[in-house]
């Protein structure tokens, strides 16, 4: 037997040991559980140090099928080429983009003191690698991807897998000669996410998005809604807008009543010549957005200075102009407050009062729950917490231009010809780690068929050769879509079939297949995935046919609300098959 397989049978036997059958897997005792903890107890993964892990079989399958889901629907659909880029990168690429200097970057040098960063992401490599293949129109579009290993150096590693130092990434990359082209990847590439969402049969919603440091005017992700989740996201709830953002991207106004009547912050910027000294007004009780704040400005501010303060913004301001009666000054009003709210005082003595501007009736702060749409200006915006799982981003020419990237066009001239770019990301372990927590419930995990480490787990009392479970197990591997999802010899030996059972609820495998004595020839079914339902579909399809094919697979079926699985089925062993086809055929 591998010593992998081993590993995880004994972290199985542990978590048996606690949560099994003689200690049932009780309420309390899972409610009290992590979800990291318990993925980690039931041999998913196993942690090493903050943030770092190793992928254990059953890691390594569930991992492995979105794996393929994704490879399928990019090839389809895509013509994705499938790359494998070096997890070290050079300075001098990220030094070229401006993006060396990121906080989060694990950097190193080598005997000869070149420097290096394992990548979190790879726009620079990829654009460096595509330059030396595209050089006329006639090369694009494109698109190439990979899934591999990513770093991050996190301060503060949480959450298990969703925020760790190492994760596994599919990360792809479009190249367009001009804006239409671009978009139209940048749509088809979206499309393509979609479908990988829906064949996982999660909820996931689709919110536009600030782009951050990776760059581009269009940006897109992709939540899970979640209770527990670190993300925001708002949607409007007027019938023709349903505009969906994240707390970064959104704009939203007050209702007429909710002006704030209290006190003004300030937040001091300067443009990008650092000529004009901006003056954001917004409540006290509110959070600045910047993204917003670049937006009534036009994108005229310098992003360097966001995080200085306001005396040293205002210092940086008064020592590059020298004469202040001649400076020039923008206050920006957020639509919250008007002139009798408690402005602070302005910190400057010298100026000419013909040298300010003003905007008024923007909208600077973070959007909340109850306020009115900024894209219809009808609607009402709901927060809901989600967790972000993939992104995707219009990139333009933002790596493409400093790496002198061009083609050649139809007129043989390739002057200004830049190549397009979009960047598109779906964080493998990531969709992992939500997937379990938002599907698992107090008995365990949950997972959809379309991830689940195996389908079918099939357990018995007697699983010697030639025994029922072995004459069960033989016919289950003569289905060629069922063959490699079924769960039986990775029980260890000593295991009893309460144990068994037990493991199979814990670990979220959709259906557990029991072949007792008594029942032989018929078997029990044991549901424990979740059945999700379509427009037009308005019950689980097995009800659908239950009533014609009830007798002629000898075929039982009761509901159960508090037991690990939510339903049970007895039917005859050699229309197993048949059965468990229409059981996954919506999980």
């Amino acid at each position: 037997m591998p010593a992998l397989i081993r590993t995880a049978q004994q972290l199985c036997r542990r978590g048996i040991a606690t949560l099994g059958p003689k200690a049932p897997l009780g309420k309390q005792v899972l409610k009290e559980e992590t979800t990291p903890a318990l993925l980690e107890q039931l041999g998913f993964f196993h942690k090493t140090q903050s943030g770092l892990f190793h992928m254990l079989p059953l890691g390594m399958r569930t991992i492995g099928k979105l794996e393929g889901i994704i490879h399928a629907q990019l090839q389809a659909n895509n013509d994705g080429e499938l790359v494998a880029l070096s997890s070290l990168s050079t300075r001098a690429l990220w030094e070229a983009t401006g993006r060396w200097a990121n906080t989060e970057l694990f950097k190193l040098k080598d005997s000869r003191k070149n420097e290096f960063c394992l990548v979190a992401t790879c726009e620079e490599d990829i654009t460096a690698l595509l330059a030396q293949s595209i050089t006329s129109y006639k090369d694009m579009p494109a698109l190439v991807y990979q899934i591999g290993r990513k770093y991050r150096d996190e301060l503060r590693p949480r959450s298990g897998l969703l925020r760790a130092r190492e994760f596994v990434m599919m990360d792809a990359y479009s190249f367009a000669q001009d804006d239409a082209a671009a978009a139209k990847m940048f749509q088809d590439v979206n499309d393509t996410f979609a479908e990988v969402f829906h064949e996982l049969k999660v909820p996931v919603v689709r919110a536009w998005a600030d782009s951050g440091d990776i760059g581009g005017d269009q940006s897109i992700e992709y939540h899970l809604p979640l209770a527990t989740g670190e993300s925001t996201i708002l949607t409007c709830d007027h019938g023709s807008c349903g505009h969906v953002a994240t707390n970064e991207k959104a704009v939203s106004f007050p209702r007429q009543e909710a002006q704030a009547q209290g006190d003004v912050a300030v937040k001091y910027a300067l443009s990008e010549d650092h000529a004009t000294l901006v003056c954001f007004y917004y409540p006290d009780s509110r959070q600045l957005n910047w993204n917003l704040a670049k937006s009534a400005m036009e994108g005229d501010l310098d992003s360097a200075l966001r995080e200085r303060t306001n005396e040293q913004v205002l210092a940086q301001f008064q020592q590059e102009n020298e004469d202040m009666m001649f400076s020039k000054i923008i206050r920006v009003m957020d639509c919250r407050i008007h002139s009798r709210s408690n402005f602070p005082d302005f910190p400057l003595r010298s100026y000419l009062k013909n040298n300010f501007g003003q905007i008024d009736g923007v909208s600077l702060v973070t959007a909340e729950d109850g306020e009115v749409c900024g894209v219809c200006n009808e609607g009402t915006l709901h927060a809901a917490k989600s967790i972000e799982v993939a992104h995707t981003f219009n990139l333009d020419t933002k790596y493409t231009k400093p790496l002198d990237v061009r083609y050649t066009d139809k007129n043989n001239s390739s002057v200004d010809n830049y190549v397009k770019m979009g960047c598109y990301g779906i964080g493998v372990t990531r969709v992992i780690a939500s997937v379990a927590e938002l599907l698992r419930d107090q008995h365990g995990l949950r997972w959809p068929a379309a991830i689940a480490p195996y389908r079918i787990a099939v357990v018995s009392n007697n699983r010697g050769e030639n025994s029922n479970f072995d004459t069960v197990v033989k016919q289950l591997k003569t289905i060629p879509h069922l063959s490699t999802d079924i769960m039986s010899r990775q029980f260890p030996p000593s295991m009893s079939m309460g144990a068994q059972i037990s493991l199979s609820h814990a670990s979220g495998i959709p259906v557990t297949v029991i072949v007792g004595s008594r029942s032989w020839p018929r078997v029990e079914v044991e549901v424990r995935g979740r059945h999700w339902t379509h427009e037009g579909q308005p019950e689980p399809r097995w009800k659908q046919q239950y009533a014609s094919l009830r007798e002629k697979y000898n075929w039982d079926a009761t509901t159960s609300k508090d037991a690990p699985f939510h339903e049970k089925h007895t039917v005859a062993h050699e229309h197993l098959p048949e059965l468990l086809d229409i059981l996954l055929a919506d999980m």
